[in-house]
């Protein structure tokens, strides 16, 4: 079988991506653009992706194409009625990036609730050095222990974070975006109780009609002064134009995003001129841990693997 990767780059230059020459002749090119798209897939059987445009028009340049396996949970980047008319299989990846992300998640946190980027600026700029006091608390900092900690999506991630922040003293509650009722370990809330009355909120959610624009003017209103918003779900779930007037006139009191709504951003977002110690913005790595992409290029060969002997796992189709 001829197997294409046509977005290495995205996991990352250190991984080994050789063992899918085992499957099949495989080309592995580190970034697609739409321009080079017909020539790479023409006679492939297999497309290895990420987030490369699979639409109709796109799917019409591969003939022979049998089965696309993603990098990836999402799968808002395929036609999948047009796969389903092909008969051509979609498996995806899901759970390898849990403890990657939840750890992120507290590392964000962190940074914002320890003032760590003034700190941090404090030494480097060698005012520690110059200044007569042992200790400098100018900057207060706050314990999680304590804090009401609302969840936006308690999935697999969601449950996870919400243990960790539970083990630090945290009191727990989320909004369940899919609106399901079942039994959990923590209370379930409303999203305007949620907005209103938690110290710290964070996004774990996927992005859909229910979640898309969830987070506005109207939220951040409710807001405590004192509240950091974390999202580590989807970019557009949060209006970026609400958050960057939510920050500038402080509604809240700080927000670290690893999505946005366009990746990489454009010049004209709103929200990179306020980046510094109330705003941080990392480039949507949180699910990049060694171990989480380790994982995830294994559950990809073993999609494909069992594609080839005709059997079912993690298909979507």
């Amino acid at each position: 079988m001829n197997i294409v990767i046509l977005d290495a780059a995205s996991l990352g230059s250190d991984m080994d991506l050789s063992v899918f020459s085992e499957l099949g002749s495989c080309r592995i090119w580190q970034n697609t653009e739409p321009h080079e798209l017909e020539q790479r897939i023409r006679d492939c059987h297999i497309i290895i992706t990420n987030r490369v445009i699979l639409g109709e028009k796109e799917l019409s340049f591969a003939p022979s194409l049998r089965m696309i396996a993603l990098t990836a949970t999402g799968f808002n980047t395929i036609d999948l009625e047009r796969c389903r008319q092909r008969d051509i299989a979609v498996a995806n990846v899901t759970s390898y990036s849990t403890g990657s992300v939840a750890q992120h998640t507290f590392a964000m946190l962190l940074y914002l609730l320890e003032q760590t980027r003034y700190y941090d600026d404090y030494v480097r700029q060698g005012k520690f050095r110059e200044d007569r006091r042992f200790a400098d608390v100018s900057r207060p900092w706050y314990e999680i222990s304590g804090k009401r900690w609302g969840i936006i999506g308690l999935g697999t991630i969601g449950r996870k974070v919400a243990t960790l922040a539970e083990a630090f003293g945290a009191e727990v509650v989320y909004f369940s975006t899919s609106g399901v009722d079942r039994v959990e370990a923590f209370r379930s809330v409303s999203l305007d109780e949620l907005c209103r009355s938690s110290d710290i909120i964070s996004i774990h959610a996927p992005l859909n009609q229910q979640t898309c624009g969830l987070l506005g003017e109207t939220e951040f209103n409710m807001m405590k002064k004192s509240s950091l918003l974390i999202n580590a779900g989807r970019g557009a779930i949060v209006n970026e134009k609400a958050l960057s007037e939510a920050l500038s006139a402080g509604s809240i009191r700080g927000a670290a995003l690893d999505v946005l709504c366009d990746e990489p951003p454009s010049e004209d977002n709103p929200l990179l001129p306020l980046i510094g110690e109330k705003l941080l913005i990392t480039p949507h790595n949180a699910w990049g841990s060694i171990e989480s992409r380790s994982r995830l290029i294994n559950e990809v060969f073993e999609n494909i693997k069992a594609f080839q002997k005709d059997e079912k796992r993690n298909r979507i189709l």
